[in-house]
């Protein structure tokens, strides 16, 4: 069997302390699923839109964490590749911010639709600060009962460990609701947490960073269960 070939949109830096788990929490899924996993950095300026020829070898994508990219419309497009070519995607932090804007944008139809982080003019601020910011700590979160995410946690309450300043603006949550993008988690106050297609194999973002869990040496169940719709899609 063949490694399996995992595309890492994002800007990488050694600082960034996502950026140093997420090989980690892939190689761990591997171990897992006795199955190697090869993954690459792609830098979001050296993604040319449309990104479809360049993301054609991989299995799966995860659209890392640390936002603003370099070039944010091109990590859009190469959400938009994975949405509408059925592979397996994972948008943790500024992968999940960006997931909701591609969705807006290109199915919904609201291309003005933005983050106010690096669009601070934007008057579809569909990407807001939190109430308040969540920096290197963890937080309870619920999960929506049969949703993909529940079930790959078998749970419906979790915590997870944050760093992060916005997320999804609970004003625009109503923009949602007739279509096949769902919230699948919020917080103790309602806030939305993680949203999923429901028309998809396996398309979840989450504002939280699960693969922090690699650095105390914990396979996280969400990685696997990206790691095992990759094998499944592969095979």
């Amino acid at each position: 069997m063949r490694p399996l070939r995992v595309a890492l949109i994002g800007d990488y830096s050694e600082s960034i302390v996502a950026h140093r788990a997420i090989p980690l929490a892939l190689e761990l899924a591997g171990k897992t699923l006795s199955r190697q996993i090869d993954a690459h950095w792609i830098e979001t300026d050296a993604l040319v839109i449309p990104t479809d020829s360049q993301l054609t070898d991989y299995d799966a994508i995860w659209c890392v964490p640390a936002s603003p990219y370099q070039n944010k419309n091109a990590a859009i497009d190469a959400i938009r590749y994975a949405r509408e070519n059925t592979r397996p995607f994972l948008g943790t932090c500024g992968g999940y911010q960006h997931a909701l804007l591609e969705f807006a944008r290109n199915v919904l139809g609201h291309v003005e639709a933005d983050n106010l982080e690096d669009n601070p003019e934007t008057q579809f601020p569909l990407v807001a600060p939190m109430a308040c910011a969540l920096r290197d700590t963890a937080g309870q979160i619920d999960l929506i009962a049969e949703t993909q995410i529940a079930g790959i946690y078998g749970n419906t309450r979790i915590e997870e460990e944050y760093n992060c300043g916005f997320g999804f603006n609970s004003e625009y949550r109503e923009l949602f609701d007739d279509s096949a993008l769902r919230i699948s988690a919020v917080d103790a106050l309602n806030d939305p947490r993680a949203i999923e297609l429901s028309n998809h194999p396996f398309f979840i973002g989450v504002a939280f960073q699960p693969e922090r869990s690699a650095l105390k040496g914990d396979q996280h169940p969400l990685v696997t269960a990206f790691a095992r719709a990759a094998i499944e899609r592969c095979d």
